[in-house]
């Protein structure tokens, strides 16, 4: 059997990867070793971290070497087992890497988990079901420490991300107000998302906004960008208000020439006596399944929506990631590998 994968050509330069960055291979699948299974993959995921892995690892990972399969997340279905553990039908999402087929041990590395929900599609098990999903599931309720009648903003809300955290904040009787580079997409965030309102914050102006959807300031602000915007949020705290610091994609191309935004108004923390905290999604792994599950029935009684960008083949993998530095993605982006 051929398998045809997307291998690292060339190191990265600016913030976008080029085509000629990679690679596609066509290559004969090993036999299966003992302990071993076969994947063939559903969908695959794009997420920003995804760049750092080509030039130095993101201090997560050992850099990828010229002629690597390109590392990410995906889900797909088991053909073929040597593991008693994995077995023939299986649905797995883990680490499968740029290509239609995955071989896996089932080994911590490759962070396998099965997917024991069947009535949703395949692909939220990469999104609001996924580590997308966990993300904004406990750094909203136990990062942010949510609140019945809090005033949650949120940055980057019409990414992978912040398209749950409308409705997770309404579930829990709170009032979240979004930030989004288009109008299209402020729409969709009130229309569809469970926001009480969105912040264009290309058009509007940002202060001014947030002080008309919070007059008397926020309890949570859950920062997906980073720099100006964060600032800005910092100077709008009520008292012991929680800052969740989940990404930080508007410095990724200022840290690429050293030009990272500095915080002015770092001080409002301890003027506000409030707490500013990051975390790492893997920390809650043992909690997976309790959020896979409460997550899906939510979705299941209309409490929860989500929100997919989907593009189709192997070749769009650079150009599914590329969309997320480009802010054109609309929700979780992924790209369909088969049927």
């Amino acid at each position: 059997m051929k398998n045809k994968r997307l291998v690292l050509a060339a190191r990265p330069k600016g913030l976008l990867v080029k085509q000629a960055d990679f690679r596609m291979e066509e290559v004969k699948l090993p036999a299966l070793k003992e302990g071993e299974f076969l994947i063939k993959v559903l969908f695959l995921s794009v997420a920003p971290v995804m760049k750092f892995y080509m030039q130095d690892g993101a201090g997560i990972e050992a850099p990828l070497q010229l002629g690597d399969v390109m590392r990410g997340r995906g889900v797909g279905k088991i053909i073929a087992s040597k593991n008693a553990q994995f077995k023939i039908g299986d649905i797995v999402q883990g680490k499968c890497g740029w290509q239609e087929y995955a071989i896996c041990d089932g080994s911590p590395y490759f962070m396998m988990y099965k997917v024991r929900q069947r009535k949703l599609p395949y692909s939220t098990a990469l999104g609001v079901l996924g580590m997308t999903g966990f993300t904004s599931y406990f750094g909203l309720y136990h990062i942010g420490e949510l609140k019945a009648g809090d005033q949650v903003l949120v940055s980057a809300a019409a990414g992978g991300v912040g398209t749950t955290i409308g409705h997770l904040s309404k579930i829990k009787n709170a009032k979240a107000i979004g930030l989004a580079s288009t109008d299209e997409k402020c729409k969709l965030l009130m229309e569809k998302l469970g926001y009480h309102g969105a912040i264009n914050y290309k058009k509007e102006n940002i202060s001014e906004r947030i002080d008309h959807f919070f007059p008397e300031g926020i309890n949570v602000y859950f920062d997906n960008v980073g720099g100006e915007i964060l600032d800005i949020a910092l100077t709008k705290l009520k008292k012991y208000s929680r800052i969740v610091i989940c990404g930080r994609i508007s410095q990724y191309e200022n840290s690429l020439n050293s030009s990272e935004y500095a915080l002015k108004n770092w001080y409002k923390i301890g003027a506000t006596r409030s707490k500013m905290q990051g975390f790492f999604i893997y920390d809650f792994e043992k909690d997976f399944n309790q959020a896979e599950e409460q997550m899906a029935t939510w979705i299941s009684q209309g409490k929860l929506m989500y929100q997919e960008d989907i593009l189709e083949g192997l070749e769009q993998m650079p150009i599914a990631l590329n969309r997320l530095f480009e802010r054109k993605n609309i929700g979780k982006q992924l790209v369909k590998i088969a049927n």
